[in-house]
């Protein structure tokens, strides 16, 4: 991320908070957008999702999908 070398992600997040931990993105991170092309809930709970680079950082506010 800080060579700006990242074009996909696939992020696994656990139900399950621990307390501290490492950071995703560290400090020099180039702001970079993403958007979810694939998800996927396991039975577990656990959220698999794939994020693909979307282009520039866009501000302003959240919206949620209607299709959710």
């Amino acid at each position: 991320m800080k060579n700006d070398l990242v074009d996909t992600f696939w992020l696994m997040v656990f139900p399950l908070t621990l307390g501290s931990g490492k950071r995703l993105f560290e400090d020099g991170t180039i702001p970079a957008a993403f958007k979810v092309t694939e998800s996927i809930v396991a039975p577990n709970g656990v959220a698999i999702m794939n994020y693909e680079r979307a282009g520039d950082v866009k501000m302003g506010e959240v919206e949620a999908d209607d299709n959710v």
